[in-house]
C-alpha cells in the first residue's frame, strides 16, 4: 500500500461504510523475540484515540517511511478509514500493550491490507519506534498472512521507500516467494502467500528463539517475589501452606539473587540468619513480625512497597486476588508469574473465565504464566541456582531437564530422582498448563548446555502438531522421554482446557514414534530410561552381552533380551558368586572385549554369600575404560552407587563414570530396549517432505471453499471428489450408476470391457462375499446375467426397490437411487484402503491398511500425522502385519509399492494443506504389479478447526 496518497484518499467505498463482523478468532497472544508477550487483534472503531497517540508518538522518519510524507496528525477522516474496516476487503491488525494505572491499551504496531483484486491485496506495516527490534513486524506479517488466506488473498503487494530497510527485510526474511523491482524511486514488492518449506522453517526458527528466550528469563531469574494471602488467611488453607513452604525453602536456600516477600510471615528460626530488615523498617514487614531477615530475603507489606525490578513472581493466592496481583506486577517489570494455587478451570465455567482473565492480564503486561496448580520450578545451575518450588529437598545438580504437569506426580518424580541420586538441571511443573507448556521447555532445553536429557510427564497435549514438530527437532540432538497420562494421552484431568479427540488410541504412539520420542510406560520406566541416557553413552548396536552371577540368571535375562527384540551376544556368560577377584576380572574383561557386544548388562544377585564389591567395581572400571554402554542390576543398589562408579580415564579430574543400577534385570533390559531404539532412530535417515508433481493447491482450495456451508459437514458429490483428487494428481477411475441391464451394457461398452458390477448400497458396495460385487465381466450376456442375479441376491439381503431397482417393469423404479454401478476392471492386485481424518486435537491423521473385515477387526492399520516424509510413508506401508501380501507373499506378484507410496504422499499433502477436509476415504485402492488404481473415494468437508496454524500464538 503506498502511503503518499493517504491524506488525499477518494471517498469511502462500499466496503468502508461499516464495520464487518469482528473475527475474534484472529485474536492471539504472542511471544516476541525478547521473550516477552503482546496481544494481537483486529482493529476496532474504538481504537481511534489509541491510533492517534501511536501516530503522534512516531518520529518524523518513521511517519515519512510509512506515508511518504510528514503528517503531524491524522484527520478524523483518516482515523475513521483506518479503524472502521469490514475484516474482508479491508483488514487491519494491531499489537497492543497495557500501560498506566488505568490499564489503558496502547497500540505498538499496525498491519493492514486492502484488496485490489479478489486474490491480491496491498499491505502496509507501522511499528512503534520504541518497540522496533523485538520481532513485531514478522509476527504481524504471519498473522496478517493467515487472515488474508482465510479471505481468499494469495498475494501481497507493497510500495516501500528504498531507505526503509527494516520493512524490506521483513518481507525478504519471511521465507515466502518474494519479488521486487524499483519503479520511479519506489521499491515495489510482491509476496506469494502460499507457504513454502522456507517460510515454515523461518516461522519455526523464530518461534524457537522467542520461546527459548522466554524460558531462559524464567529459569535464570535472580530477583524473585513471593506474594502470599496475608496474615488474615486462615491457618491450614492451601494458599497459606504453599506460601509458607516456598518461603521456608528460600530461607534455607535463597539462591543467588534477592527474594522479596509480601503477605507471608517469616518462618520460625529465621532470626538465626541475622540480617537487617527491608528498607522501610517495621512498615515493610508482615504484621507481628519481629525477627530479622537474611540479606537475600526481604519482607514488605504490599506489592506497591516492593522497589523492583523483579524477574519472577510466585503467587499463592485465590484466583481473584492472583489476577489483581498480576496487574500490579507490571510496574515491577516481572517477566513471568508462577501461580501455585488452584481454583480455575477445574471448578467449571466460572473458573475457566478466571483462567482466561489471568492469561489476558499477564500477557497484556508481557508476562508468561506457569500454572495454575503448579508445584513450581527450580534450576541447579551453579551460576543461577533457584528454588521457586514446593519441594523441600532438591535432587543434585545434573543434566536431566524435567517438565511435569501434575503436582502429585512432580512429588513422586523428584523423590525418585533424589532417592536414586540422579542429577537434574532444571525442573518446571506446569500444573494445569494455562500458558507455559512442555513445548516451551523443549525449545529452551534444545540450546541449554546444562541439559542433555529431556523428560516430560504430560497429562494433556494442547497442540500435538506443534509438539511433534518441536520434539522431532529436539530428539535429533538430545533424547526426549515422555510419559502420557493413561498411556494413550486421551485421559484429560479436570482443569486442562484441551480439545477432545476422536482419533484412534494409537495415534499418539505413532506421532511420538515419528518424532523420535521415547514413550515410557510409566514414571518408574521414565526414570529408568533417563538415568541410562544421562550417565552412559548411546549404544552402538543391539547385541547385548550378559554377565551374571549364575547360569539361571543368564537364561532369565536372555529371555528378557530376546523378548525386547535385542540379540544376546555369544560371549555372554556368568561368574560364580564364590569366584575370586582374578576370576571376576577375567570374566569382566571377556565381556568388555572390543568385539564382544554393544551393551553390557551386568547382574549380580548373591544367594548365600554377602555382596562383595569386586564384581561391581570391576564392571565400573571396565565401563569407564571402554566407553561401552553398561547397566547393572546388583542386589541392594538402585540409581547411582559408589561401588558402580569409576574415574574417567579420559578425564581423571572430572566427574566419575556411573553405571546406573536397576532393581531388577527386567527393568535394566527395558531401559536398554528403549535407548537402543532411540539410538537407531538417531542414526536412521528420516527422509524429507517431498512435494509431488502435478499438484494444484489453489484449485483444490477453491473447490473446497465453494462447497463449505459453515461448520456443517458436507459430502462432496462424485464429480467434486474426482476434481479434488485430480488437483493432487490422484486419478479416480470413472464409474457409471445404472438401473437396468440395458443401462449397464451401454455403460460397459462406453467404459470398455472387462468391467466390474457393484451394488451402490453403502453396506454392500465392496462386499463380494455378500453378493455386492461381481468382477471381471467380459461380455454383454455375462453382464445381463450378473445384473439379474445381483438383483435377486440384493432383494433378499436389502429388500426394497431403493436397494435393488425393482419396479413394475424392466426399467425399474426411476424414483429411487440407481442400485448398480459399472466400472472398468482393474488389473489384479492387493486391495487397500487409505483414509484421512481431521481430528480437532491432532489435526489430520492419515491411516493405511489392506481392505477387508479381518484387517479392520484386528486393527491392522498404520497411522501417520502429516506432514509425512518419504521415509514415514514407506514405514506406514511396511509396518502393518499384513504387509507381506504386498511383497510377493506365497508366490503372489510383488505389488507396485512405489505407486502406493506416491498415493499416500499425495493424500498426506492434501490433508495437511486443507484443514477443511473433515474425512477422506480412498477405497478400494488396487495395487497391481504396475500402478495403483483408485476405484472409489468419499470426501466430507466442513469449516476448519485446526489449532496449529501458520502463525505463532500462545494458548488463550
Amino acid at each position: 500500500m503506498s502511503g503518499h496518497d493517504v491524506p488525499a484518499e477518494p471517498d469511502a467505498g462500499p466496503h468502508d461504510a461499516g464495520q464487518g463482523e469482528y473475527p475474534v478468532e484472529w485474536e492471539a497472544d504472542v511471544v516476541l523475540r525478547d521473550g516477552s508477550t503482546t496481544h494481537v487483534r483486529p482493529i476496532r472503531p474504538s481504537d481511534a484515540p489509541a491510533l492517534q497517540r501511536f501516530h503522534m508518538g512516531q518520529s518524523e522518519r518513521s511517519t515519512y517511511l510509512r506515508f511518504f510524507a510528514n503528517i503531524e496528525r491524522l484527520s478524523d477522516r483518516d482515523l475513521a478509514r483506518f479503524t472502521v474496516v469490514d475484516h474482508d476487503e479491508r483488514v487491519a491488525l494491531v499489537a497492543v500493550k497495557r500501560v498506566g494505572e488505568d490499564a489503558r491499551e496502547d497500540i505498538i504496531g499496525v498491519a493492514r491490507f486492502d484488496k485490489v483484486t479478489p486474490h491480491e491485496a496491498e499491505v502496509a506495516f507501522n511499528i512503534a519506534d520504541a518497540e522496533q527490534g523485538r520481532g513485531l513486524g514478522s509476527v504481524l506479517l504471519e498473522h496478517l498472512a493467515v487472515a488474508a488466506r482465510e479471505r481468499g488473498v494469495r498475494r501481497f503487494s507493497a510500495e516501500v521507500l528504498p531507505q526503509n530497510g527494516k520493512m524490506l527485510a521483513v518481507f525478504q526474511e519471511a521465507g515466502y516467494a518474494t519479488s521486487q523491482h524499483v519503479d520511479d524511486g519506489i521499491v515495489a514488492v510482491s509476496v506469494d502467500l502460499d507457504p513454502t518449506e522456507r517460510s515454515r522453517a523461518v516461522m519455526a526458527d523464530r518461534e524457537h528463539r522467542a520461546e527459548a528466550r522466554s524460558m531462559h528469563g524464567l529459569l535464570t531469574a535472580r530477583r524473585v517475589l513471593l506474594v502470599g494471602p496475608g496474615p488474615t488467611a486462615e491457618p491450614g488453607t492451601a494458599s497459606r501452606l504453599m506460601a509458607e513452604r516456598v518461603l521456608a525453602n528460600a530461607a534455607t536456600d535463597p539462591g543467588d539473587g534477592t527474594f522479596d516477600v509480601v503477605g507471608v510471615a517469616p518462618p520460625a528460626g529465621l532470626d538465626d540468619l541475622a540480617a537487617e530488615p527491608a528498607e522501610g523498617g517495621a512498615e515493610g514487614r508482615a504484621e507481628g513480625d519481629t525477627a530479622p531477615a537474611p540479606s537475600a530475603v526481604r519482607f514488605f507489606g504490599r506489592i506497591a512497597d516492593v522497589p523492583g525490578p523483579v524477574d519472577l513472581a510466585l503467587l499463592a493466592l485465590p484466583p481473584h486476588e492472583a489476577i489483581a496481583a498480576t496487574a500490579e506486577l507490571e510496574r515491577l517489570g516481572v517477566r513471568a508469574v508462577v501461580v501455585l494455587s488452584a481454583g480455575y478451570a477445574e471448578t467449571g465455567p466460572e473458573g475457566l473465565a478466571l483462567r482466561r482473565e489471568l492469561l489476558r492480564t499477564a500477557h497484556a503486561a508481557g508476562m508468561r504464566v506457569v500454572g495454575p496448580a503448579t508445584y513450581g520450578l527450580f534450576t541447579t545451575h551453579v551460576e543461577h541456582r533457584l528454588n521457586a518450588s514446593l519441594a523441600e529437598a532438591l535432587p543434585p545438580a545434573g543434566s536431566i531437564g524435567i517438565f511435569c504437569q501434575s503436582a502429585p506426580t512432580a512429588v513422586t518424580l523428584l523423590a525418585t530422582a533424589l532417592r536414586r541420586g540422579i542429577g537434574v538441571s532444571s525442573f518446571v511443573s506446569a500444573g494445569h498448563r494455562a500458558d507455559v507448556s512442555g513445548n516451551d521447555l523443549m525449545q529452551f532445553w534444545q540450546d541449554d548446555p546444562e541439559t542433555s536429557v529431556v523428560c516430560l510427564y504430560l497429562e494433556s497435549i494442547g497442540n500435538p502438531r506443534k509438539f511433534s514438530r518441536i520434539a522431532r527437532r529436539l530428539a535429533s540432538v538430545k533424547p526426549v522421554v515422555v510419559v502420557t497420562a493413561g498411556r494413550s494421552g486421551q485421559v484429560v484431568p479436570p482443569g486442562h482446557a484441551v480439545r477432545s479427540t476422536r482419533a484412534p488410541r494409537r495415534t499418539l504412539d505413532e506421532m511420538l514414534r515419528q518424532s523420535g520420542v521415547i514413550h515410557a510406560e510409566n514414571t518408574h520406566h521414565l526414570v529408568d530410561i533417563a538415568q541410562l541416557l544421562a550417565y552412559q553413552p548411546l549404544p552402538g548396536g543391539r547385541r547385548i552381552g550378559l554377565l551374571t552371577s549364575s547360569a539361571a540368571l543368564t537364561a532369565l535375562v536372555a529371555e528378557a533380551v530376546g523378548s525386547a527384540g535385542l540379540v544376546v551376544s555369544d560371549r555372554s556368560g556368568f561368574v560364580a558368586e564364590d569366584a575370586d577377584d582374578a576370576e571376576v576380572e577375567a570374566a569382566v574383561a571377556a565381556i568388555f572385549a572390543p568385539d564382544a557386544c554393544d551393551v553390557v548388562v551386568a547382574v549380580h544377585v548373591p544367594t548365600v554369600r554377602p555382596r562383595g564389591e569386586a564384581f561391581s567395581r570391576a564392571v565400573a572400571r571396565a565401563a569407564a575404560a571402554s566407553g561401552r554402554t553398561t547397566v547393572a542390576s546388583v542386589l541392594g543398589m538402585h540409581g547411582l552407587a559408589e561401588e558402580l562408579s569409576a574415574p574417567d580415564p579420559a578425564n581423571p579430574d572430572g566427574p566419575p563414570v556411573h553405571v546406573p543400577a536397576y532393581s531388577t534385570p527386567e527393568d535394566a533390559v527395558a531401559a536398554v530396549e528403549a535407548v537402543v531404539g532411540y539410538a537407531r532412530w538417531r542414526e536412521a535417515d528420516h527422509g524429507t517432505v517431498e512435494r509431488p508433481t502435478g499438484v494444484d493447491s489453489d484449485g483444490a482450495r477453491a473447490l473446497v471453499e465453494a462447497a463449505l456451508v459453515g461448520d456443517t459437514v458436507v459430502d462432496l458429490d462424485a464429480q467434486d471428489v474426482a476434481r479434488l483428487l485430480a488437483a493432487y494428481g490422484i486419478e479416480l477411475w470413472p464409474s457409471r450408476r445404472v438401473r437396468t441391464a440395458d443401462e449397464a451394457v451401454a455403460a460397459a461398452q462406453d467404459i470398455g470391457w472387462p468391467v466390474a458390477l457393484k451394488s451402490t448400497a453403502e453396506s454392500l458396495r465392496h462386499r463380494a462375499d455378500l453378493g455386492g460385487v461381481r468382477l471381471d465381466i467380459g461380455d454383454e450376456d455375462e453382464l445381463r446375467d450378473d445384473v439379474e442375479q445381483m438383483r435377486q441376491t440384493l432383494a433378499a439381503v436389502l429388500p426394497g426397490a431403493c436397494s435393488t431397482g425393482t419396479g413394475d417393469d424392466e426399467q425399474g423404479d426411476s424414483d429411487g437411487p440407481a442400485p448398480f454401478e459399472v466400472q472398468r476392471m482393474a488389473d489384479a492386485g492387493v486391495a487397500c484402503v487409505v483414509r484421512s481424518t481431521e481430528d480437532q486435537l491432532f489435526g489430520p491423521v492419515v491411516s493405511f491398511g489392506l481392505a477387508g473385515d479381518a484387517v479392520d477387526l484386528l486393527g491392522d492399520v498404520s497411522y501417520g500425522v502429516p506432514p509425512l516424509t518419504d521415509v514415514d510413508v514407506a514405514t506406514m506401508v511396511r509396518s502393518i502385519r499384513a504387509a507381506p501380501r504386498l511383497f510377493g507373499y506365497m508366490g503372489a506378484p510383488v505389488a507396485d509399492t512405489a505407486a502406493l507410496e506416491d498415493l499416500l504422499a499425495r493424500v498426506s499433502l492434501m490433508a495437511d494443506e486443507l484443514p477443511e477436509l473433515r474425512s477422506v476415504e480412498i477405497y478400494p485402492v488396487v495395487v497391481a504389479e504396475r500402478g495403483a488404481a483408485v476405484l472409489g473415494a468419499r470426501v466430507q468437508v466442513a469449516g476448519a478447526q485446526r489449532a496449529d496454524t501458520l502463525r505463532r500464538a500462545l494458548p488463550g
